[in-house]
């Protein structure tokens, strides 16, 4: 079922989600199970499961030069989809980056994904691989998630790459993209960033997921925004506990989100990390029901493959 769907069969009432990140490399399967099945009782109507690209070292062949040698370090989206459908019976929606697809392989893997019977995908640029500065696209890639998008919305109109293609079936996903409350990292002004959204509507995508905020004044405004802007599709907030104290510092640089400076206090005060997650826990338990108070579609958690913290909160708000 699609996301738009699941909603509009909530009748106005806030669903339960989540996103997890595949194994790392050697893990099993057992490995996501094990996260997932606390959750589970939570009725999730569908999971997320992130894409990681390939990443590059560098090694010394001896003679002075170096040998660039691709390192993929987890497991396929397409594969730890189809086990969560078929365990869990729910729907399970791929991430699909830019970043390290070419136009085929992203036709490829969203004709893999349509014959499993997968109806939504979250289209995604990507961040730029580790070794570079700034996103770099592959030489047949998409630049922009707008692109991305657009290569979708064709398959589902039954343009496929190959314009000689005949009787071609039409794929019917659901697009889902991001938003970002308090701008893209890269977007000049947070005015700009929504007026990239508003395309990546206009070219297909069916509804947003907000990155990370800890703040939900910023994410009203966010959504009060794109309103004006005429985005009337479902915007769900993307939420995540603070577990370390490392993270005061990690998340503000890596994701450019700011935190509230009461959040940072009580952080600061902690004896350790387990006090940590417990004021992590309590912020996000209240911003989670003040959220659903005022009728968000979804509550939708960042999990980051570990489901102790979003088991204790989705128990004290669902």
């Amino acid at each position: 079922m699609k996301v738009t769907e699941h909603l509009q069969k909530a009748n106005g009432n806030s669903l339960f989600s989540f996103e997890i990140l595949p194994p790392l490399k050697g893990d099993t399967i057992e490995s996501i199970f094990k996260n997932i099945d606390p959750l589970m009782e939570f009725n999730p109507p569908f999971i997320d499961v992130t894409y990681h690209r390939e990443e590059y070292v560098y090694k010394e062949l001896g003679d002075g030069l170096l040998k660039k040698q691709v390192v993929k370090k987890r497991p396929g989206t397409v594969g730890i989809c189809a086990a969560i459908q078929n365990k869990y019976q729910v729907d399970a929606i791929p991430h699909i980056l830019c970043g390290g697809f070419t136009k085929e392989d992203t036709e490829n893997f969203l004709i893999d994904l349509d014959f499993l019977g997968i109806d939504n995908v979250v289209a995604l640029r990507g961040d730029a691989v580790k070794s570079e500065t700034y996103f770099k696209p592959e030489k047949e890639g998409h630049t922009y998630a707008t692109e991305l998008v657009t290569q979708i919305d064709n398959l589902n109109k039954g343009k496929y790459l190959d314009d000689d293609l005949q009787n071609s079936s039409k794929t019917d996903f659901c697009i889902g993209v991001a938003g970002y409350p308090e701008k893209h990292m890269e977007a000049p002004s947070l005015d700009s960033d929504i007026h990239f959204l508003k395309k990546k509507i206009k070219n297909g995508a069916n509804y947003v997921v907000t990155q990370m905020f800890f703040d939900n004044q910023k994410y009203f405004e966010f959504v009060e925004k794109c309103r004006e802007e005429g985005i009337t599709v479902p915007i769900i907030p993307g939420l995540k506990p603070i577990s370390t104290k490392k993270q005061l510092n990690l998340i503000p640089h890596r994701f450019k989100v700011d935190l509230p400076d009461t959040l940072v206090k009580e952080v600061l005060k902690c004896k350790d990390n387990n006090e940590v997650r417990q004021v992590g826990i309590a912020w996000c338990i209240a911003q989670s029901k003040e959220l659903l108070q005022k009728g968000v579609p979804i509550l939708h958690y960042y999990s980051m493959g570990r489901s102790t913290n979003i088991q204790k909160i989705a128990a004290a708000v669902f």
